[in-house]
């Protein structure tokens, strides 16, 4: 097998087992560990500095982005928040798979808006907004509550306004006298009276074949995701069908290949979706310990074109995110079934530093082990996690 991290370019004799990464953090370390089983190698890129890495260790690679390029088989990317410049690079390829359609419906919220409503596929009312007129319109059509988000480069809460009332719609214009609107449209939505917030995560081979994941139930805090469990509480078929349904409408509309996240509001019977995510996602990180095939392999098999692995889960899993705080100590590896994802980054507030799985094979053994993790925790995340744990 073809050695890629030696730290020179001397690995490059056999390039038939090379993917690129778009991209060097915890993502693509993951999607790494999901290949290497593969008997295939992941080089990362800085999107910043554009060196090639070790996604593990970050070591930059003595090989230039464009010997990358014309050596590896297949380009992905862990996060849709790239250069375009850079997108552009790698679509020019035609190896990067999703490709540069599907990175602009994630990274930008018009377009994603006018993906969904092409396609007939129900989202939440909004209206875009290019002036403080464009909001007070936008509230008096959608209100009275609205979340007024920018249409690029906001994630976990960042780049959000709540407007629920007319001082706050007073307050938040004042804000935006300077807004560079040309800049940075923003993207007005209704706040609906959703059940709770799901996902799914479909995954589609080389040649057009969907697999899916069972739906999972995500509950955030602070505008991070707090805790994911899956497969889904009280889910259907019929639910699970409809999520399908929406998920093979946005792959085929984008010519997708790899993993597709989808976020979705429930509304009764009804799903609304609220994001779209063009690459493996956090909602994800249970099939680590819950599937014969991570989401990171899946995703790693379908853009390499080998056969897709299976997504039926073995387990009930529950997935804690790790937020802004040091390694725990041991006391968490003690509980049975417990499994710890560090991703070694400097600790940063609001940066998400691991994730732990939960594997259980009842409601009840996973609930008593939510708890059990709950009360290890710094108190911080314990804040978060307290209101549902129980």
């Amino acid at each position: 097998m073809t050695q890629v991290f030696s730290g020179n370019a001397s690995f490059l004799n056999n390039e038939n087992d090379l993917i690129l990464v778009l991209g060097h953090g915890q993502l693509a370390r993951m999607m790494y560990l999901g290949a290497t089983q593969l008997g295939l190698n992941i080089i990362a890129v800085n999107a910043d500095s554009r060196e090639c890495v070790n996604p593990v260790d970050k070591t930059v690679l003595d090989l230039s982005i464009e010997q990358a390029f014309e050596y590896c088989i297949a380009i992905t990317s862990e996060f849709e928040h790239l250069p375009k410049d850079l997108v552009q690079q790698a679509e020019a390829t035609n190896k990067f798979r999703p490709g540069a359609k599907a990175i602009s419906a994630g990274a930008d919220r018009i377009v994603e808006k006018e993906l969904l409503d092409s396609l007939g596929v129900a989202n939440c009312p909004h209206r875009i907004v290019r002036s403080t007129q464009d909001l007070a319109r936008a509230y008096t059509e959608l209100g009275p509550k609205l979340i007024l988000k920018t249409s690029r480069e906001g994630y976990d809460g960042y780049g959000q306004w709540r407007i629920f009332s007319l001082d706050e719609l007073q307050d938040i214009c004042n804000e935006l006298q300077e807004f560079d609107f040309d800049h940075m449209p923003l993207v007005a939505e209704q706040c609906v009276n959703f059940e709770r917030e799901i996902s799914l995560l479909g995954v589609t081979d080389i040649d057009g074949k969907h697999d899916y994941y069972p739906l999972t139930e995500n509950h955030h805090g602070a505008g991070q995701l707090v805790l994911s469990l899956a497969p889904a509480p009280n889910s259907d078929k019929e639910l699970q069908r409809q999520a399908q349904e929406i998920h093979d409408k946005i792959a085929e509309a984008l010519n997708y290949t790899g993993v597709l996240a989808i976020e979705l509001f429930q509304m009764g019977d009804k799903l609304l979706v609220n994001e779209i995510a063009p690459r493996v996602h956090n909602s994800g990180h249970w099939t680590q310990q819950g599937c014969a095939a991570s989401q990171f392999e899946n995703h790693i098999r379908a853009i390499a074109g080998l056969p897709l692995g299976s997504t039926k889960p073995q387990h009930l899993v529950a997935m804690v995110n790790y937020v802004g705080e040091p390694k725990p100590n041991n006391d968490i590896l003690k509980l049975a079934n417990t499994h710890l994802h560090w991703y070694d980054k400097a600790v940063r507030a609001k940066r998400k530093m691991g994730h732990i799985n939960l594997v259980a094979d009842s409601v009840q053994e996973l609930q008593s082990l939510i708890s059990k993790v709950h009360d290890l925790l710094p108190e911080s995340l314990q804040t978060n996690l307290a209101k549902i744990k129980d």
